[in-house]
C-alpha cells in the first residue's frame, strides 16, 4: 500500500536550518509531484512547496520563497524539503503528499520547532 514517512524534524533555533525528507512506496514514485505541507497549532494546513515528478514545476508559498528549497530523488523514493534561515512562524507538523491514481496520502508528518 501507499505509505509516506517523514523524517528530520527537530528544534532549531531561529535562522538555523533543517532537512526534511520523506520516503516514499506502494506507488510510482517518479510518475506523481510531491508536495509538502504544514501545520501550526490552530491553524489550518497549508501548501509550503510542491515539484513536479521530474524535478521541475517547484511552487512555494510566499512566507517560504527564498528560504525553503524542495527536491526529489527519483532513484530513491524520497522526497526533500530544506528549509534555511528558520522563524518561529515556521513552527508546524510538516506533511508530504501525493495524490496516486486519483487519491490523496499523507505521511504522519514531522514536527518542526523554531525556538531560541
Amino acid at each position: 500500500q501507499v505509505q509516506l514517512v517523514e523524517s528530520g524534524g527537530g528544534l532549531v533555533q531561529p535562522g538555523g536550518s533543517l532537512r526534511l525528507s520523506c520516503a516514499a512506496s506502494g506507488f510510482t514514485f517518479s510518475s506523481y509531484a510531491m508536495s509538502w505541507f504544514r501545520q501550526a497549532p490552530g491553524k489550518e494546513r497549508e501548501l509550503v512547496a510542491a515539484i513536479g515528478n521530474t524535478g521541475g514545476g517547484t511552487i512555494y508559498a510566499d512566507s517560504v520563497k527564498g528560504r525553503f528549497t524542495v527536491s526529489r530523488d527519483n532513484a530513491k523514493n524520497t522526497a526533500y524539503l530544506q528549509m534555511n534561515s528558520l522563524k518561529p512562524d515556521d513552527t508546524a507538523v510538516y506533511y508530504c503528499t501525493a495524490a496516486p491514481r486519483g487519491t490523496r496520502y499523507w505521511g504522519q508528518g514531522t514536527q518542526v520547532t523554531v525556538s531560541s
